[in-house]
């Protein structure tokens, strides 16, 4: 949720969507300068191998990627000219919070089954949230926004064009006709159930192209109701769960070649790492192109928030006209989006490929850190009562409905051009 604040008086560089490019290319020179925290080893399959993960040089490790992302934190909080004492002062629970999850997330049997971190995180902030209570004191590090959009400009780093042309024109193929069909259904649903513009265009976001990131995405474009954002974000994590779990045994079942079965996984799951997990439990192949369809949907989010952020720009109220100036445009515009786009020009063709490579861990590591932080913010900032009650039930069955739609549209798909029948199968 953001914090209010008087925008207007702000010059443009200290408002949030450019604060967060400030931060995340902060993060990335730094990286790039040699600051490389260690990986947080997570990984533990019982609990008598718990205690290796609170070793001194593990301990260490923790607090490197902590010490950036609360010096980071704090850096976007004072520029958006909001109380650092009380973010710092709240920051440790949170990061603390985070940390648990990405502990529980290193489960063997978690990674097994596909549940990732975001999940976990998830869960922590609600359930504060929805047995104490969040204190007021604690909500002055709940920053959801500041920490997953500056996540999602590191994210834009590790995603490289050359490996998404591996697999040619195919899974962009895929990838635009899964979103934009999936939309316009998802969005026509929205609006028979009676849902409004902004709920309907976040979840219609979310469930076809790439779940919370996109509705991130989205509710800047169209400067959405962060309530709503956290009902999406909400549900996006609570049905990928059996998700992850059903579709590679439908896959099994039913003997679905592993390029199509991997397309399927890619196009449908909203996560790169539930990707690789479930396609973990096909092949080695079906993982890759998995991949490969997952990173052509996370490209289009820059598109799709410029397309939301013109036609939201254009809306006027009924029997009105309304002309929009390109400035109109611009001012609606989710610039962190182009912070996205920059981050994956600059490692695909500008960055050197060793150093690229060299940066790619500690880059994802304090991605998956702010994620964990902005997964917990949601959490703390909602209350399963809210959710229930939220427009009669309404968005939990369209987003259902849109779902199952998704899933049948795309794996109709996935047989059409990566089936064999009239593409070529890829190579990878």
């Amino acid at each position: 949720m953001s914090h209010p604040h008087a925008a207007r008086s702000k010059p443009w560089w200290a408002l949030e969507d450019w604060v967060v490019v400030w931060l995340g290319f902060t993060a990335i020179a730094a990286i790039a300068a040699g600051y490389r925290p260690v990986s947080l080893a997570a990984k533990w399959s019982a609990l008598g191998d718990l205690g290796a993960l609170f070793t001194p040089g593990v301990l260490s490790g923790w607090l490197a990627v902590a010490a950036p992302a609360l010096v980071l934190g704090a850096v976007g909080v004072a520029l958006l000219r909001e109380p650092v004492t009380a973010f710092a002062s709240a920051f440790p629970l949170v990061f603390l919070l985070s940390l648990v999850a990405q502990i529980c997330g290193g489960n063997a049997t978690a990674n097994a089954w596909g549940i990732e971190f975001v999940i976990f995180a998830l869960a922590a902030g609600l359930l504060v949230s929805n047995t104490i209570g969040t204190p007021p004191w604690l909500m002055a590090a709940a920053r959801t926004e500041l920490y997953i959009k500056t996540g999602i400009i590191l994210m834009g780093a590790t995603i490289i064009f050359g490996d998404i042309l591996k697999a040619g024109v195919l899974g962009m193929l895929q990838s635009v006709l899964v979103v934009a069909v999936v939309w316009y259904f998802s969005f026509w649903l929205a609006k028979r159930l009676r849902l409004d513009d902004e709920f309907a265009a976040m979840l219609s976001t979310a469930v076809s192209i790439c779940g919370v990131s996109a509705a991130i995405a989205a509710c800047g474009a169209i400067e959405g109701d962060r309530r709503k954002l956290s009902y999406v974000t909400s549900i996006v994590l609570i049905v990928a769960v059996p998700m992850i779990v059903i579709q590679p045994w439908l896959i099994r079942f039913f003997h679905i070649p592993d390029m199509v079965a991997g397309a399927w996984l890619g196009g449908t799951l909203d996560t790169t790492g539930s990707v690789v997990a479930a396609g973990e439990l096909i092949s080695e192949a079906a993982t890759k192109i998995g991949t490969i369809v997952k990173f052509s949907q996370n490209v289009l989010i820059g598109l799709a928030a410029f397309l939301l952020s013109m036609w939201w720009s254009t809306k006027a109220a009924p029997g009105q006209q309304r002309t929009v100036s390109a400035s109109v445009i611009w001012a609606r515009f989710p610039k962190f989006v182009l912070g996205f786009i920059a981050a994956s020009l600059l490692f695909s063709f500008a960055m050197p490929g060793a150093l690229a490579t060299a940066m790619k861990p500690a880059l994802t590591n304090l991605r998956n850190v702010f994620f964990a932080l902005a997964f917990v913010s949601i959490g703390l900032e909602t209350k399963f009562t809210d959710l229930l009650h939220m427009d009669e039930g309404r968005p939990f069955w369209c987003f259902l409905g849109a779902q199952a739609f998704n899933v049948g549209w795309t794996l109709i798909l996935s047989w059409l051009i990566f089936g064999g029948g009239i593409f070529a199968v890829p190579k990878l």
